[in-house]
């Protein structure tokens, strides 16, 4: 079948009982049991539901995965790998990532004795000087979270299997469209549902997808164990955001491109960060293990801070709000917003400015979302 085919019908059937080509909503809390002690697979919401059973499952067929576990949130997601190891373990982690994973690690996990080093993953060898007798997972963000740093997945691939290490990439930014991870030996690949794949800013979510038995039992156990699960309705929503994902995917990158560009060009930016563009010094990586580049662009202006906090409350059509990967375009100011409690010194050593703006580049017509910088652009 088809990558395409794969999206919009996943691994399901039309629903046995009434014929329904959408799957049902099984908006239940538990379920009646035949009798003692005979398991028909669903016993209680937390443990498992058939609409969740059915997310899941699409999100393995389309990451080209065997199972998928989804949780209530992408950190939930991000917590949930993270129990797979325990006290004195060591992590090595790209060093531009998420705040919402950064602070997880640094301000709480680190209360269980669990290590963590950052390096730039850019370059492999940084990741293979970092390890230690100790370390048990290497955790990669690639396009990276808001610097869109590009990661040789194949070359970290290589340094993990050498070590037996737990090779995990968040790929929020890219999704299955355009980059999927497991071909690269990766033993877990993340998502933020709540993002891209979902993709209408409809809920909150997260999965993670692994070829592995040993991984996906383990997750499961502690997906019921925690319980940190999504509804019933919001599985069922993301199910449904996931059979339009390639057609959106194709627009974002198109989008993007021509926003890049036009950006790239204008008197007032200094500086633009788009994998798509040969200026970005991922672009060749990002070109060979990527089929397209998404939807996201960082860029700088001129002026700093004071010029890109301007912009970004000079736009119209583009929203200022937290969050991306929905077909509306969303600009953020990351330094106050998404990464506000990652300290500024460590911002500024990695490259990460106050005056950084991302944008989320959404599905309406390019021209309007140019022609609405444009106009912001004269207040900056």
């Amino acid at each position: 079948m088809k990558f395409d085919t794969t999206i919009v019908r996943g691994r399901s059937e039309p629903d046995p009982t009434t014929g329904a080509i959408i799957p049902p909503l099984y908006q239940t809390a538990t379920y009646v049991l035949e009798e003692v002690g005979k398991d028909k697979g669903f016993d209680y919401t937390r443990s498992s539901n058939p609409t969740r059973q059915m997310l899941e499952e699409h999100l393995a067929a389309i990451e080209g995965g065997r199972y998928g576990v989804a949780f209530s949130s992408g950190m939930a997601s991000v917590d949930s790998c993270l129990k797979l190891l325990g006290s004195g373990d060591h992590v090595i982690c790209s060093d531009d990532v998420y705040g919402g994973t950064s602070r997880h690690f640094n301000r709480l996990l680190v209360n269980y004795d669990m290590h963590f080093s950052y390096v730039d993953s850019q370059d492999a060898a940084n990741v293979e000087a970092a390890i230690r007798p100790e370390t048990k997972m290497i955790w990669i963000e690639t396009p990276t979270n808001p610097l869109l740093r590009i990661t040789d997945l194949d070359a970290v691939g290589k340094i993990a299997k050498e070590h037996e290490l737990l090779y995990v990439v968040d790929s929020t930014f890219a999704t299955p469209v355009f980059l999927k991870p497991l071909e690269y030996g990766v033993d877990i690949v993340l998502h933020s549902t709540t993002k891209y794949l979902s993709g209408h800013n409809q809920l909150i979510g997260g999965a993670v997808i692994t070829n592995r038995d040993d991984l996906f039992e383990r997750l499961k156990f502690i997906q019921k164990t925690v319980g940190a699960v999504p509804g019933p309705f919001d599985c069922w929503l993301t199910i449904l955001g996931l059979k339009t994902l390639h057609l959106r995917m194709q627009r974002h990158w198109e989008n993007a491109e021509k926003v890049a560009a036009y950006l790239e060009g204008h008197a007032k930016v200094a500086k633009v960060t788009y994998p798509g563009l040969v200026s970005h010094p991922g672009h060749q990586i990002a070109a060979e293990q990527m089929s397209g580049y998404s939807g996201m662009i960082s860029f700088e202006l001129k002026g700093g801070l004071e010029s890109g906090k301007a912009l970004m409350n000079s736009v119209e059509l583009c929203l200022l709000a937290e969050s991306l990967g929905s077909v509306e375009t969303m600009i953020t100011h990351p330094a106050t917003m998404t990464h506000a409690e990652v300290p500024q010194e460590e911002r500024l050593a990695r490259g990460f400015s106050d005056g950084l703006v991302r944008l989320s580049v959404g599905v309406e017509d390019p021209n309007d979302i140019i022609a609405d910088l444009e106009q912001a652009f004269k207040n900056a």
